[in-house]
């Protein structure tokens, strides 16, 4: 099991990990960039309150950055110097009410968590290294600082077919099953409910 405060345990190399600010909208911005907008110019837009976005690439753009700036979308983000080559959305209900399954999800909801994660997104360059686990690490981290709480994530159950990128928006169960979170229930298809309580900081 990982412990959020040995983030640099994951991996070997040089990374930090950084908030989602205005500071470090740049560095998520040209991640972003790089991957087109990251699944169909979402800009990791999906999971919030969508009502107020402007349409295709450039309303999401506006809408997130808009969102940040205003200290209503959080994410860990994983830097190597100051680039950003992976993040982990993390977020209140309230930021981000929007979940795949949510007409299952709310039927058989037991508890509303204090946080969610909703999207791991990895630089297409950097996969394979373990740097989605970091990402993850690096949400609990932030999620701890800010004074922890219960957290759930709805990774993906793969089995033993490898899954295009775009589908397992959210890692996967076992990545989830190694970071502490325990399995709840199964939420549509292929999706699942994971919960782990993290201490404050």
């Amino acid at each position: 099991m990982w412990k959020v405060s040995t983030i640099d345990d994951v991996v070997t190399g040089e990374h930090s990990i950084q908030p989602l600010t205005a500071d470090t909208w740049d560095a998520f911005a040209g991640l972003v960039e790089r991957h087109n907008g990251i699944f169909g110019g979402c800009w990791c837009t999906y999971f919030h309150d969508c009502a107020e976005r402007g349409p295709g690439y450039e309303g999401s753009r506006a809408f997130k950055k808009l969102l940040v700036e205003a200290g209503q979308a959080h994410a860990a983000l994983v830097m190597v110097g100051d680039e950003a080559i992976a993040w982990a959305e993390y977020g209140t209900p309230d930021e981000l009410p929007n979940i795949h399954h949510s007409k299952q999800y709310l039927a058989e909801a037991d508890i509303i968590p204090d946080y969610r994660i909703t999207c791991i997104f990895v630089d297409k360059r950097y996969r394979r290294q373990h740097y989605a686990k970091v990402a993850l690490a690096g949400a609990l981290g932030l999620i701890a600082a800010q004074g922890g709480g219960v957290v759930e994530g709805y990774p993906h159950e793969i089995g033993e077919k490898r899954m295009n990128n775009s589908f397992v928006y959210n890692g996967t169960r076992t990545m989830y099953e190694q970071a502490g979170f325990e399995f709840v229930r199964s939420k549509g298809m292929k999706n699942t409910v994971m919960r782990r309580t993290i201490q404050p900081a």
